[in-house]
């Protein structure tokens, strides 16, 4: 058995290390090198490899093991370590290294820097030009959005503060509130109507205006000398004469069905009043009410100004829509005296007055066995087809700012006309659909709808007539969604409700904030001219706007009682 000799291992009394001076002549260390200075060295001096220990990524058979990042660390040329016999192993040491590998600061890169290349080096100027006209069309809004806004944590439409339409007074008693969801599951099956009496005189349809475009526009005329009628039922010399004959039990007038008929389409707040007398039910609007005027934008999501002296508020905007529809319906006749006159004259006029194109139509329908419906609804023109006249009803649509809606009708009538009333049916659903239950409840034969836009956008008094298009009211209603059986029901419903009522006064309000209405009994003498109710600030009274000195009455005397008249006047 070989044995294992340690050597001489000399003694150092003078510190650590070997001593300076060796008395043998041997060396102590048989494999070191001499005439080497021992000299003091770091951690990272490389002095010979013997065996590292520490290693843990130490792999011999890795590929590339000479790396030029250790030629600082080669001692296999020096002679004096050995002459380069080890220099395989010896270019296979690496300096170990405890430091964790540096992290990326922000995350992975190689999904983008790989899809580099596949981007394209040139984009196309045009559509490099309109993504910037988009993006100025888009701040505009923007701009004009927050610049309309009165608070900021406010900016959607449903957030929107509205008021209600009457002062509901503290000694009023309320009876019920009914949720719009429960009108949409009505549904109720009526048959055919039948004429009691048309009143009044119309003019044929000028089939000119239907080749309108906006190359060839057409200004909007003035017509103040017609006088508009918007009488309530009560008021009503001939309901009044057909409830003295029992005719019907209940009576109401075009214009209040289909409020009723629409109501979970509506945002704004409204009312009607609801007279019970006898076996009797009559449905009014109050003098002053907002039904006479047209809405515009009510069912936008874009917030309108709330100032109300800015034009395009939406008091404004709705005085403005009913003075269009009023001058609209009467320039798109042929005015050559070509009347065609019915079994009685208009029954609001005073003789030799010069009243506007329109005919009355009392009609009844059968609603139960023995319970049955008047209205009076309202036709404006006639148009003769192969010898027949067919009613028709004209109303119009008006742009006020192409900025509130995004779709600027001069540019897009001709070529998109679809996408323009796309946009109205919704920012205007629930005047849409009440023009459309008109046109059903009077029995015409063809809804004429314009598209009447400014002159300017800030200017109020001067309109332009773009394009008339005509639709027939039913089918126009399956588009709108508008269900003749639901509009029915609903009516059905609140004719069930008040029947059950004993006699008095009622009125029925849609509220401000929510989907729903609520009925309250008042006094006998309320809305009456010696009701004095609370009246609003000063400050909070709108006045219709002003031109050329004269103060419009316009609009806001539509609200006639007993014959009143209202003259197409702004």
């Amino acid at each position: 058995m070989v044995g294992f000799e340690i050597g001489d291992v000399p003694f150092n009394p003078d510190g650590w290390g070997p001593p300076e001076t060796v008395t043998s002549s041997v060396p102590f260390l048989p494999n070191y090198p001499a005439n080497v200075p021992f000299a003091p060295f770091s951690r990272s001096d490389k002095l010979g490899r013997i065996a590292d220990w520490t290693r843990s990524n130490y792999n011999p058979n890795r590929p590339n093991r000479n790396n030029p990042a250790d030629s600082a660390f080669d001692f296999t040329t020096d002679d004096s370590f050995g002459g380069g016999l080890n220099a395989d192993d010896d270019s296979s040491f690496r300096l170990v290294d405890g430091k964790p590998p540096p992290r990326p600061k922000f995350g992975p890169k190689w999904r983008f820097q790989n899809n580099r290349n596949q981007l394209p080096q040139r984009r196309d100027e045009e559509v490099e030009a309109r993504k910037r006209e988009a993006e100025k069309q888009r701040a505009r809004r923007d701009r004009l959005y927050h610049a309309n806004r009165t608070g900021g944590n406010n900016p959607r439409r449903e957030a929107a503060v509205f008021k209600s339409s009457v002062d509901i007074q503290p000694e009023w008693n309320m009876l019920d509130q009914i949720p719009f969801s429960t009108f949409t599951k009505l549904s109720y099956n009526i048959p055919e109507p039948e004429d009691l009496l048309i009143c009044g005189a119309i003019e044929p349809y000028d089939k000119t205006f239907d080749r309108t475009t906006p190359k060839n526009e057409r200004r909007l005329e003035r017509f103040k000398n017609r006088n508009f009628f918007k009488v309530t039922a009560t008021d009503d010399p001939i309901i009044r004469r057909l409830a003295n004959e029992d005719k019907a039990t209940v009576f109401a007038t075009d214009s209040i069905l289909s409020t009723l008929m629409c109501a979970p389409r509506s945002v704004y707040s409204w009312d009607i009043v609801i007279q019970r007398v006898g076996n009797k039910l009559f449905f009014d609007k109050r003098d002053g009410s907002q039904l006479d005027l047209l809405s515009v934008h009510e069912t936008s999501q874009e917030p309108l100004p709330e100032a109300k002296d800015d034009i395009n508020s939406a008091y404004s905007l709705s005085v403005e829509a009913a003075y269009i529809n009023q001058n609209f319906s009467q320039q798109v006749l042929v005015r050559d005296g070509n009347k065609v006159n019915f079994e009685e004259p208009n029954p609001f006029a005073n003789e030799g007055e010069e009243v506007a194109s329109v005919g009355y139509r009392y009609r009844r329908w059968k609603l139960d066995n023995d319970m049955y419906l008047v209205a009076r609804c309202e036709v404006q023109s006639f148009l003769e087809i192969n010898g027949k006249k067919s009613f028709l009803t004209l109303n119009a649509l008006n742009e006020f700012d192409p900025k509130y809606s995004g779709v600027d009708w001069r540019r897009k009538l001709d070529t998109q006309r679809g996408a323009v009333l796309a946009t109205e049916l919704k920012n205007n659903a629930n005047k849409l659909a009440k023009w459309t239950a008109q046109a059903i409840l009077a029995g015409a034969d063809m809804m004429k709808l314009g598209y009447v836009t400014r002159v300017h956008p800030r200017d109020h008094f001067n309109h332009v007539i773009l394009a008339v298009v005509g639709y027939k009211p039913r089918e126009f209603a399956g588009q709108i969604n508008l269900n003749t059986s639901n509009m029915w029901g609903i009516v059905k419903s609140i004719v069930d409700l008040c029947m059950k009522l004993k006699e008095g006064k009622y009125v029925l309000v849609k509220d401000p904030q929510k989907p729903q209405v609520r009925i309250y009994e008042v006094p006998a003498d309320a809305f009456e001219n010696d009701y004095v109710e609370e009246p609003l600030p000063e400050d909070e009274q709108v006045q219709p706007p002003v031109e050329d000195g004269d103060i419009v009455d316009g609009i806001g005397g539509l609200n006639n009682v007993e014959g009143k008249e209202v003259k197409a006047e702004l």
